[in-house]
């Protein structure tokens, strides 16, 4: 255990972030036509290994139905605005115009609408008629309010996300969501999370979940370290969830649950590194808010930006770079890994000699923090 000394009364463990590593290339290298992006989970078969951020900064309806066909995995949030308003975009168009000093109230006012079961039915119709993989996310406060108008209205994956989830929740005061039963008794594949630790991922893979989603304040929207002095660095959460996979699949007979990487994945070269510690896939929001065609028009907010007693989010302004197209697969407008983003994963893997994204897990990473000018 690579622990410090903090002071006389307190150790601490020594944690990495993404940028603190970077993989290193082996001695063969391959064409980059020769690599395969797929990713596949249960039944479900992707072009890529990623999945879209269910926040409204990222997932329209229209955004989920077009990245679904760009051979992606599109969550929409089904507490955002599309599942309040009948038509959300002048509230979308207003958010991009707040003012900073005002913006989380105004925000908070805005999300005090009530969720209308009529309207889930009626987007995840909209995304299923498509004919793309549907797949939608609720809280674990809002799961058992609404799972069975989602179940109804027909999803193919189903994701409880939140700031973090575990699978032991205590409370005196309501009947906690018990999500191993409730797992056994859905007739869908489950993704879960955040977690950020070895034994969360274990409680949660032993749920049933189908994938379990890594990450606890990291991503570009989140203000949990300022707000709540809670932090789990990426690189060594991935590595620790990746750990428990590898132990769940002895101890469960050779079940394997998937690792997603879910906050501090802003970069093509996050991808690359996110993977290399052992994630399956990842989940992209300020990456893919970036895109010219995305619904918060050049502004990336989550759910914890508009908690009604607790902000631990704020809205953050990360620019417009190309259309959703570019943003995924190129032609690159610049060299900051905002753009082609599966080209330069494509790209990593040649110059390190992998053809499957799942062999990459095994490469080999160095310690070798940097800072983005």
């Amino acid at each position: 255990m690579n622990e410090v000394e903090i002071g006389r009364g307190k150790r601490g463990r020594r944690a990495y972030s993404l940028d603190d590593i970077a993989v290193v290339p082996s001695r063969r290298t391959r064409d980059p036509e020769e690599v395969s992006l797929d990713w596949q989970i249960d039944a479900y078969h992707f072009e890529m290994p990623v999945m879209a951020a269910p926040m409204d900064s990222v997932m329209s309806p229209a955004t989920a139905i077009a990245f679904g066909k760009m051979g992606g995995l599109p969550v929409i949030d089904l507490e955002g605005l599309w599942t309040r308003y009948s038509d959300p975009v002048p509230l979308l168009e207003e958010i991009a115009t707040l003012d900073p000093a005002t913006a989380t109230q105004r925000m908070q006012e805005i999300y005090a609408e009530e969720i209308k079961p009529e309207l889930i039915t009626e987007r995840l119709r909209e995304i299923r008629e498509a004919g793309v993989t549907v797949a939608g996310a609720l809280s674990p406060q809002r799961t058992q309010q609404h799972y069975r108008t989602v179940l109804a209205a027909g999803v193919d994956l189903f994701v409880i996300r939140g700031t973090t989830v575990s699978a032991e929740h205590v409370s005196s005061r309501v009947e906690p969501l018990n999500l191993k039963r409730f797992i056994y008794e859905l007739d869908v594949p489950v993704i879960v999370g955040g977690a950020a630790s070895y034994q969360a991922a274990l409680h949660l893979m032993r749920t049933g979940a189908a994938g379990v989603l890594v990450g606890f304040g990291g991503g570009a929207a989140h203000t949990n370290r300022t707000t709540l002095g809670i932090h789990a660095p990426a690189a060594t959460a991935i590595a620790d969830v990746a750990a428990a996979r590898r132990d769940y699949l002895d101890e469960s007979g050779g079940r394997y649950v998937h690792v997603i990487a879910d906050g501090a994945v802003g970069t093509s070269g996050d991808i690359v590194k996110a993977i290399a510690m052992g994630s399956d896939a990842v989940m992209l929001g300020a990456a893919l808010a970036r895109a010219t065609d995305a619904p918060g028009g050049g502004f990336h907010w989550g759910s914890e930006a508009h908690h009604h007693e607790l902000p631990r989010g704020e809205r953050v302004e990360v620019g417009q770079v190309a259309p959703l197209t570019e943003v995924l697969f190129g032609p690159g407008r610049d060299a900051r890994g905002t753009t082609n983003l599966m080209g330069a994963l494509r790209r990593a893997m040649a110059n390190t000699g992998y053809t499957e994204v799942k062999d990459l897990q095994r490469i080999d990473v160095v310690v070798s923090p940097y800072k983005v000018r």
